[in-house]
């Protein structure tokens, strides 16, 4: 039986092989676990190439679903929240603890502590066959990616020498700051080193861009920009309302007839960009990352804003700066939007139900500058994907991460798995 697991392996490994030089090819597969039926599979394109059973966490330590990436590989690594237990060949998804990896038990329902088990033979083929940044997305029911077309997809550009970004400097993770209560750990002490600069005639890392709604936070950096220039001193225009920026604020709130606080409410935001003479922000920012590390942002206008947009991921193949040429694969995940942060986003209709046409809808939507079409199309690399989504799931989106968007589907089959947990044991 164990020949026959491995061989069967061995045959996707050689079909994915066959079709694609391998040269940074573990970027650009698409990693998809389904928590309704405990499996795994791996995508190239709308092609599967590899598939196993899988067991992810149980009652009370449910595997999170969403968009997540590949952050960290090791051969070897040990929990160091559940007794040191091994964890051979892990591939770590987030920082807060959830990763795949090897298991001597992997049943045929939730079993794990927050982690994805993968069956001995499957967890070293799967680890061959990716780098780290590979997208790994986790659901309930099962989703397959399909072909896409929308005018708001970026075609590539060449460009004579690619300037260089600030993605070029290491950096070291973001420390873990909070735990999921009962969530499998898989941590240890490495500092992630980001890749050096390619050179033009190399082939391009991929980005990983973030299209989502604008809020306070996200307008952060022009409040602070703005408050400096008027004389306010809001520190470094980084995005993070410290201590600095909060006394900045209540200044500028006091100076200008506001209520009390240090709140970057939308009358704080009326009255600075009033100020300046500038016109109110957009309703949506797009922000890029590539090796980890934050690139590019621009606003972006949404339309029908009362309207949520769903949560939809793209992903492109055959990227051709030659000829413009790129392909684009992916689907709708069902998720829940939290009535405080519906209010918060003056969201009061639904999204779409997830089917074949909602991911081109949702992008339909968006609008970009020129400027900003152009900057994606020179950054456009195979592997490159797209988010697109209401809220920004800023818990687990760090330092040493890609954008990874939490969801909280609106139907919940895993409770059905639960149940045939709780008869098993």
């Amino acid at each position: 039986m164990l020949k026959g697991r491995i061989l069967s392996i061995g045959v996707f490994i050689a079909a994915f092989g066959a079709g694609h030089a391998m040269a940074g090819d573990g970027q650009v597969l698409q990693i998809v676990v389904s928590r309704d039926l405990q499996s795994l599979k791996v995508f190239d394109g709308e092609k599967v190439v590899a598939s196993s059973k899988v067991s992810t966490g149980k009652p009370g330590h449910e595997t999170p679903t969403g968009i997540f990436s590949v952050l960290e590989k090791q051969k070897f690594h040990r929990s160091n929240k559940y007794s040191d237990a091994p964890m051979p060949w892990m591939q770590r998804i987030t920082w807060s603890g959830v990763a795949l990896h090897e298991s001597n038990s992997v049943p045929n329902y939730p079993a794990s502590h927050g982690c994805v088990r993968l069956p001995a033979a499957f967890a070293q083929e799967l680890f061959k066959m990716t780098e780290r940044g590979v997208h790994v997305i986790i659901t309930d029911a099962p989703v397959e990616p399909r072909r896409i077309r929308s005018a708001t997809l970026p075609r590539p550009v060449s460009t004579p020498a690619g300037p260089t970004f600030m993605s070029d400097v290491a950096m070291a993770p973001l420390p873990v700051q909070s735990t999921v209560a009962g969530t499998q750990l898989a941590m240890n002490d490495a500092t992630l080193q980001s890749k050096p600069s390619l050179r033009p005639d190399k082939p391009r890392d991929p980005i990983y861009v973030l299209i989502t709604r604008a809020d306070h936070r996200s307008v952060m950096p022009d409040v602070q920009e703005l408050l400096n220039q008027f004389g306010y001193d809001a520190g470094p225009v980084d995005g993070a309302a410290g201590a600095q920026t909060n006394a900045a604020i209540a200044k500028f709130r006091k100076d200008s007839g506001l209520p009390d606080g240090t709140m970057a409410d939308d009358a704080l935001v009326a009255a600075l960009f009033a100020k300046a003479g500038r016109p109110l922000p957009q309703n949506g920012i797009m922000v890029i990352r590539r090796n980890f590390s934050e690139i590019y942002r621009a606003p972006v206008t949404l339309d029908n804003d009362p309207k949520a947009i769903g949560t939809h991921f793209v992903e492109a193949r055959n990227v051709d700066t030659r000829t413009g040429f790129a392909e684009w694969y992916g689907f709708s995940l069902s998720n829940r939007i939290p009535d405080a942060a519906k209010k918060r986003l003056g969201i009061t209709e639904d999204a779409d139900p997830a089917t074949a046409e909602s991911v081109s809808t949702a992008l339909d939507r968006v609008h970009m500058s020129d400027d900003a079409k152009q900057k994606l199309g020179e950054l456009l690399a195979e592997g490159s994907s797209i988010t697109l989504t209401d809220v920004e799931s800023l818990s687990e989106t760090g330092l040493g991460t890609n954008f990874i968007t939490l969801t909280d589907p609106l139907d919940k089959p895993a409770n059905k798995l639960a149940d045939k947990t709780l008869q098993k044991s």
